[in-house]
């Protein structure tokens, strides 16, 4: 029970690496709430997950909706232990395809949602809080295509550093996990067929050094690391959870 008596916010957290997390968060004694945009995948979630959880409707890049979440979690709550920053998304585009509906969805989901999350449950974190955000694999690297995604997680793992600075005095730890290829139902939202899916994974496996796709739980044991008081040395680091893709 790494995690008895703590409470934990996780945005994203109706599927994929989010839910993988909440439900390791909840085996090892936390009450944690989740957060989601789909109201029948909340619904879903909500039922699994059981008594010990919330799951809340709103959108990361909505000052408002957080707020709201955050009162939510405070008043069944109290206060928050753990915080992982989680909502994120990622499309594929080479430079001349990037419009400003597509910079603004990825700059937006992944940077400002963060702030905007952090922005709202400030008030609420208890003193020795571990604040985890979701970076990727791809920012320490030179992938075809994926340079607005890997610019706005670069972003991401700045704040994570500037973040763990401003906040010494009040003990708040600020980590972050770069997740590598990940077999999570992203890629199944990008409009390709099955087949296409198929197809793409393979491709990405044979690409990383261990020879598979990572699986959810693999993030989900990364976050448990720094959400639990064993990482309490560890601030403002960047945890790479990617089978060797970017390092080897």
């Amino acid at each position: 029970m790494r995690l008895k008596n703590k409470s934990a916010l996780i945005t994203g957290g109706t599927s994929g690496i989010g839910l993988a997390t909440a439900r390791l968060f909840i085996a090892e004694g936390a009450r944690v709430a989740v957060t989601g945009r789909d109201e029948a995948a909340i619904e879903r979630v909500k039922a699994e997950l059981g008594e010990n959880a919330l799951a809340l409707k709103g959108d990361v890049r909505s000052i408002d909706d957080m707020r709201a979440i955050a009162a939510q979690v405070k008043e069944k709550f109290g206060g928050l232990d753990v915080v992982f920053a989680n909502a994120g998304w990622a499309y594929p585009s080479a430079v001349d395809d990037i419009d400003a509906q597509r910079y603004d969805e990825i700059m937006d989901i992944n940077v400002k949602g963060v702030v905007f999350t952090l922005q709202a449950v400030l008030p609420d974190l208890r003193k020795g809080a571990s604040v985890i955000l979701n970076t990727s694999f791809v920012a320490q690297t030179g992938k075809h295509g994926i340079s607005l995604t890997a610019a706005a997680k670069a972003a991401v793992r700045s704040l994570a550093r500037s973040w763990s600075y401003e906040f010494l005095d009040r003990k708040i730890r600020f980590n972050a996990i770069a997740p590598g290829a990940i077999d999570t139902p992203l890629l199944g939202k990008w409009g390709m067929s099955e087949e296409q899916v198929r197809s793409a994974k393979a491709e990405l496996a044979g690409t990383i050094p261990v020879g598979h796709m990572g699986k959810a739980e693999d993030i989900a044991y990364a976050a448990l690391y720094l959400a639990s008081d064993e990482s309490s040395y560890v601030v403002g680091t960047e945890l790479v959870v990617d089978g060797g893709a970017s390092q080897l």
